[in-house]
């Protein structure tokens, strides 16, 4: 995969509520989607005075500024720096054939479209709540709920999306008296198998780079480092209690 497949694949697959143009910028309205569809992107270049207006943009839309920086965003990255701005959750995409992952255990996971009520429930409890399930609504194309099973229960979720020939996927959680028995491995080959009856040939996925485990469980599928990125924020001020 290219950085701009990447990229293209990520906005389409969980999709901001509003795209909106502003001088170099991309803002997203995120609607409480997280900080994929509420972060600024640049799409051409820039100056110490253009991030001001990315700045009120987001704060015109009630968000607070939050930048992507992605692989060729180096004097980007040096100008927020020094604004005070900091790097924030580095993100790393995996991606991998689907026919190499394709294999799921019959009965291990299920593919299903609209969200059944346990997998939304699973989300609700991992902090997934409306704003993300709303994206997930706005994703155009083939879409799908993997609802992975272990002893006879619902053991964990993720949603996956076509972009073409790539699919992606978002929201992967297992319900914590499941975990450490191969639920999120039958929910990714599930995926994988789905994908591949859409006539995808990709497989893909962006996890935080702190996140050691499921970093392991990506590695050890055969699935391959492709591409990075991260985000930079203002600093948080709590007001200290009275």
């Amino acid at each position: 995969m290219t950085p701009a497949q990447i990229y293209d694949v990520l906005e389409h697959s969980w999709p901001a509520a509003e795209l909106l143009r502003k001088g170099p910028w991309m803002i997203r309205k995120g609607l409480g989607g997280g900080q994929r569809v509420s972060a600024a992107t640049a799409e051409a270049e820039v100056t110490d005075a253009d991030i001001a207006m990315a700045e009120a943009a987001m704060q015109a839309l009630g968000q607070e500024p939050l930048f992507m920086v992605r692989h060729s965003d180096a004097e980007l990255d040096k100008l927020l720096e020094m604004r005070g701005y900091l790097r924030h959750d580095p993100v790393v995409v995996y991606a991998t054939p689907v026919a190499a992952l394709a294999q799921p255990a019959p009965m291990s996971a299920f593919a299903t479209w609209p969200p059944l009520g346990i997998a939304a429930q699973i989300w609700a409890d991992a902090g997934i709540g409306p704003g993300r399930l709303a994206v997930m609504d706005r994703a155009k194309g083939a879409k799908t709920t993997i609802l992975g099973r272990v002893n006879d229960r619902a053991s964990g979720v993720a949603f996956v999306a076509c972009v073409g020939k790539i699919a992606m996927l978002h929201a992967l959680e297992v319900c914590p008296s499941q975990r450490r028995q191969g639920a999120a491995n039958n929910i990714m080959r599930m995926a994988a198998s789905w994908a591949q009856d859409q006539g995808a040939g990709t497989l893909c996925l962006a996890v935080t780079q702190a996140n050691a485990g499921a970093r392991a469980l990506y590695a050890s599928l055969g699935m391959e480092v492709v591409g990075q990125y991260h985000y930079r924020k203002k600093p948080t001020h709590e007001v200290p209690e009275q």
